[in-house]
C-alpha cells in the first residue's frame, strides 16, 4: 500500500498544481506531514508585531541574508532575523524546508511542505522579508571552483550522517546531498549575485545546505557568519568569514592572551575543570562529560591491569564529527591516524598503549572507534587496552597516570596539557599551536616525536601548564557570545528572553555587542 501510494504521488508530482490543489482542498492550509512549524505558527505574528515596535527598528543597518533548513534552525532564523530587524537592519530569511537531509522527498510532498512554510512565514512579514530556494531562480550551473567545494560538501555530509569516512562517489547519500547543495548553491549564487547583501548569516557553515550558501557568498566575498552552540546556556559561537564549527581562536587569543589571569581566572577554570572530569554539572553548562566520577589513579590502574611502563592515551573522536572533519593537517583522516598508530604501538610493548573511545558514542548509530581496533587488531597485545564508549572507567583519572597524550582535535587534549601530559595534536583542532602542545606536520616529525617523548618521558613545564589552563579560561568564557536564545533550550529561553524584553535598554546592555558582530 505505501509504495503504491508512494507511485501515485511520484506521478502526480510531476504535474503542474497537483500538490497545491490538494494542500488547499484538502489539508486546508495545515501543517504537512513530516514537517512541522506548528510552535512558530502562533507567535510569529506576535513576533513581527514586538520587531515593528522596536524603538530601534529605524536606525542605519545593513542588508543581511539570513539562510535556514529543518525546521530547527528554520524557528531559530525566524526570531534572530525579527530581532535584526527590530534594530534596523533590512533582513531576508532564505530557506529550504526540508524535513530531513538524510532521505529522498517526492516532489508533491516537497512542494506541500514548500506551501505549508510559505503560509507560515508570510506572518513575519512586513518586518521580515522570506524567500523560499525552491521558487528561487538558479543560478544555471556553478563555476568550477564553487562546485569542486559542493562535491567536498557533500563528502562531509555523508561521512557526518552515516560517521564513516571513507564515502565512494556512487554513494546514494552522497548524490541526495550533492543534488540538494548544489541546487542551494545555484539558488544562492543567482540571489546574492542580484541583490548583493552586506552580510550573510548562516548556521554551522560546515554541512548541509547550511554549508552550500556559506560557500557560495564566500565564492562571491561576501561577508559571511556562521553561529552555532555549544555547552553553554545562555552563549553562542560566532565566527566571521569562517566555518565556526572550525572554532578559529588565533584572533581572539592574539587579543586576550597577555590580559590578567589571576587567582579568580583559575578558580574559574578549575571549578569548571572539576566538574568535567568528575561527572557533574557545572552552572550554566548542560551537560555531563562523564559516565562516571574519578575513582582516582590507582584504582584505575588496578582496573586496567597496569604497571609502571610509560603510558600512552590515545582519547578518540567520534567518527564523523563534525569537529573533525575537514580538519587534517597531514592525514588523511582521523581513521587513517588511529590505523597507523594502532599498528605502530602494537610493535612497541616497552609502553603500555590506552585507546579511549569517547564515552559520546554511545548516544550514537553509527560505527564505532572500537570497530577500527577489532580490525585492525583483532587480538589486543597485552600491553594494549582498547576502552569502549559503555565501560565504566573516567577518562581523567587515566589522564592523571598519563605519560603521553594523543589527540585529533578532541578537548581533551588540551585537558590533558592542564594536567602537564605533554600531548602530540594531529587535527587541525583550536588549541593547536597555542604554545602547550606538540604539534607535527607530517608522519615523519608525529612518529619522531613518538621515539622522543617516550624515550625520557616528562612533564610539562609550569609555564606551558599555565598557558594552558590561561587558553582554557579564554576558550569557555571568552570564545563563546552572551545571547538570550539556545538552539536547544530555544523555547524555554524564548519564554525568559521574549522579543520585546531584547529589543529595550536591558537586552541591548546584555547583548549588543553579539547583534553587532552578527553583523559584521
Amino acid at each position: 500500500m505505501a509504495t503504491a501510494k508512494q507511485g501515485l504521488k511520484g506521478v502526480l508530482g510531476a504535474l503542474p498544481f497537483t500538490a497545491e490543489l490538494d494542500w488547499y482542498l484538502r489539508r486546508r492550509g495545515a501543517a504537512t506531514r513530516g514537517f512541522s512549524l506548528d510552535k512558530l505558527e502562533p507567535v510569529l505574528t506576535d513576533w513581527q508585531v514586538q520587531a515593528a515596535a522596536s524603538p530601534y527598528k529605524d536606525r542605519d543597518g545593513k542588508r543581511v541574508l539570513l539562510y535556514g533548513t529543518q525546521r530547527y534552525w528554520i524557528e531559530y532564523a525566524s526570531l534572530l532575523g525579527l530581532a535584526l530587524a527590530g534594530l534596523g537592519h533590512e533582513v531576508t530569511l532564505a530557506y529550504s524546508p526540508f524535513a530531513d537531509w538524510r532521505v529522498p522527498i517526492s516532489d508533491f510532498d516537497l512542494r506541500q511542505h514548500n506551501l505549508y512554510a510559505k503560509n507560515v512565514l508570510k506572518q513575519a512579514e512586513p518586518m521580515l522579508d522570506t524567500l523560499s530556494f525552491l521558487d528561487a531562480p538558479e543560478a544555471k550551473s556553478l563555476p568550477a571552483e564553487l562546485a569542486e567545494q559542493i562535491a567536498n560538501l557533500s563528502i562531509r555530509d555523508a561521512q557526518y550522517t552515516l560517521q564513516v569516512e571513507d564515502i565512494p562517489l556512487d554513494n546514494e547519500l552522497y548524490q541526495l546531498r550533492l543534488e540538494r547543495n548544489t541546487a542551494a548553491a545555484q539558488a544562492a549564487l543567482y540571489w546574492l549575485n542580484v541583490n548583493q547583501p552586506d552580510v550573510v548569516i548562516v548556521p554551522n557553515g560546515l554541512i548541509l545546505e547550511l554549508g552550500a550558501v556559506y560557500l557560495t557568498a564566500q565564492h562571491l566575498n561576501i561577508p559571511t557568519v556562521s553561529y552555532e552552540f555549544g555547552e553553554q546556556r545562555g552563549r553562542i559561537w560566532l565566527s566571521q568569514d569562517a566555518p565556526v564549527m572550525i572554532q578559529e581562536t588565533d584572533t581572539m587569543w592574539a587579543a586576550r592572551k597577555d590580559q590578567p589571569f589571576g587567582e579568580a581566572e583559575l578558580d574559574k577554570i578549575k571549578e569548571l575543570y572539576a566538574a568535567r572530569s568528575g561527572a557533574s554539572l557545572y552552572q550554566h553548562f548542560y551537560r555531563y562529560w562523564q559516565n562516571l566520577p574519578s575513582e582516582g589513579s590507582e584504582q584505575v590502574r588496578a582496573k586496567l591491569g597496569l604497571d609502571e611502563r610509560p603510558i600512552v592515551l590515545l582519547a578518540a573522536n567520534v567518527i564523523g564529527d563534525s569537529l573533525t572533519l575537514g580538519r587534517q593537517v597531514f592525514t588523511d583522516s582521523m581513521t587513517e591516524w588511529l590505523v597507523k598508530t594502532l599498528e605502530y604501538f602494537a610493535g612497541k610493548p616497552e609502553a603500555q598503549f590506552i585507546l579511549r573511545t569517547h564515552p559520546g558514542e554511545k548516544n550514537l548509530p553509527g560505527p564505532s572507534v572500537m570497530d577500527i581496533v577489532e580490525r585492525v587488531l583483532p587480538e589486543l597485545p597485552e600491553h594494549m587496552r582498547a576502552i569502549g564508549p559503555e565501560e565504566e572507567v573516567n577518562t581523567y583519572d587515566i589522564v592523571s597516570i598519563a605519560d603521553l597524550g594523543l589527540a585529533y582535535t578532541t578537548t581533551v587534549g588540551m585537558e590533558m596539557a592542564m594536567s602537564g601530559v605533554p600531548v602530540i595534536v594531529l587535527g587541525r583542532t583550536h588549541y593547536r599551536n597555542k604554545g602547550f602542545t606538540l604539534d607535527p606536520a607530517s608522519w615523519d616529525e608525529y612518529f619522531q616525536m613518538l621515539i622522543d617523548t617516550l624515550a625520557t618521558p616528562t612533564k610539562l613545564s609550569e609555564e606551558q601548564v599555565n598557558t594552558a589552563w590561561h587558553y582554557a579560561y579564554r576558550f569557555f568564557f571568552d570564545y563563546p557570545h552572551p545571547f538570550p536564545w539556545h538552539l536547544i533550550h530555544f523555547w524555554d529561553n524564548v519564554e525568559e528572553w521574549p522579543l520585546n524584553k531584547v529589543l529595550t535598554g536591558e537586552g541591548l546592555a546584555a547583548y549588543q555587542h553579539t547583534f553587532d558582530y552578527l553583523t559584521k
